[in-house]
């Protein structure tokens, strides 16, 4: 009988073994995964220039991003966001830039947007090439966008103020790492500059309006990130070309180059997290584009207001893990960080001829919160922001915010 029954146990011991062995090999063989993230916020507003404003919960976006290996040398990947939980046209209502008119807004394939779609061709960890629709990696959120790389329920503000976030063109790229130093350089295709405004500067020049993205014009994109530690890394990055010869029509007979440089980095080590950003970038020819655009059509759903030929960013965010000082939760992978962070941006750093200076777009946020990890894959996060504006009168914004991000 004990024969038997160790026997049995012996037996259920090798069949359990087999089939582990055998589930591990076929998740090393299987050419398809996916990955991917959520995002929902709610927040609550007190803003002296806008008293009436309500509060609003946002499925601010789902993505989905599948990956699949040919082989040892080329695999394909691809993202789709789904943005505000639903599909199609939105809109929105604009109190300050077009005189508290609804506004519509139509992007390519509505709020279902293609972020990457690309085939990768790795011949060594120094050198692989990337074609296809691809991230543009200026700035940090390029690079660490999911919601577990911020503290706020939305992504930094001084950074998505000033360039789209995340920001996606097709082109080529080149890239690798050659020890704890990677780099990536790009040949892609250029902003619209009708889209450019006093409140956003570059952000809404980004191509999602038409079902073609206009291509007269290349930019070219480079970055160098070194990293000193498995979890902290500094950076630079950089971002170059023409806007004017990529508009919906051919109206201007001038340049319009944009030049942006980003100093950027991060550190979390143990229980301590610092992240930070500095940012800077200039327009050709602000006052001629600025001119232009106030003539442009009500049909072409874009500001029209004057452009600041420079622009400013930086904020430093530093978290601390409270739960760290207890081992239960440092068993059960929790953490509770508590946090604080402080943005400046001003999309008119500068401006050029005639063009008013509106300290209406200077803008300085404290920020202070905690984000609770009840698994490393799941975060709740709650914030308050006194953000101040450029202005000596009515120039306070404070939002309560709480959200629930998690990655897969």
């Amino acid at each position: 009988m004990k024969k038997q029954l160790a026997n049995s146990i012996r037996g259920v011991i090798v069949w359990g073994l087999f089939i582990l062995l055998s589930a591990s090999a076929l998740a090393e063989s299987n050419p398809f995964s996916v990955s991917g993230y959520g995002v929902i916020n709610y927040a609550h507003f007190d803003w002296e220039l806008d008293p009436g404003r309500r509060a609003a919960i946002d499925v601010e976006r789902f993505v989905i991003a599948p990956k699949y290996r040919l082989n040892d040398t080329i695999r394909l990947e691809a993202e789709l966001e789904f943005e505000h939980g639903g599909t199609g046209s939105t809109m929105e209502f604009d109190k300050f830039e077009e005189f508290g008119e609804f506004e519509m807004e139509i992007e390519k394939g509505g709020e279902v947007i293609v972020e990457k779609l690309a085939a990768i061709f790795s011949f060594r960890s120094s050198l692989n090439f990337r074609v296809g629709h691809i991230i543009v990696p200026v700035g940090l959120v390029a690079k660490r966008h999911r919601p577990q790389h911020y503290f706020t329920t939305t992504r930094p503000e001084a950074e998505a103020h000033l360039i789209p976030t995340i920001w996606h063109e097709t082109g080529v790229e080149i890239f690798g790492k050659i020890g704890k130093l990677s780099y990536q350089g790009q040949i892609v295709n250029g902003l619209d500059s009708t889209g450019f405004s006093s409140r956003h500067w570059i952000v809404r020049g980004h191509q999602l309006r038409f079902e073609t993205a206009n291509a007269e014009a290349p930019a070219f994109v480079g970055r160098l990130d070194y990293a000193f530690h498995e979890n902290a890394t500094v950076g630079i990055s950089g971002y170059y070309g023409d806007t004017a010869a990529n508009r919906p029509k051919p109206d201007v007979d001038f340049d319009a180059h944009v030049g942006i440089v980003s100093l950027h980095g991060f550190y979390e080590v143990n229980a301590v997290k610092v992240r930070g950003l500095f940012l800077w970038g200039t327009l050709e020819n602000a006052h001629l584009l600025s001119k232009v655009n106030r003539a442009l059509s009500n049909n072409l759903n874009v500001k029209r207001t004057p452009i600041g030929s420079s622009a400013l960013a930086w904020y430093l965010e530093a978290g601390y893990d409270v739960l760290s000082f207890f081992n239960a939760a440092k068993e059960a992978s929790q953490s509770l960080d508590l946090f604080a962070r402080y943005d400046f941006y001003d999309t008119m750093a500068s401006v050029e001829g005639l063009i008013f200076d509106n300290p209406r777009w200077e803008r300085t946020t404290w920020t202070f919160g905690m984000n609770y990890h009840v698994h490393p894959q799941i975060v709740f996060k709650s914030h308050y922001s006194l953000r101040r504006l450029g202005t000596k009168d009515k120039n306070r914004e404070n939002t309560f915010a709480l959200g629930f991000g998690f990655q897969y």
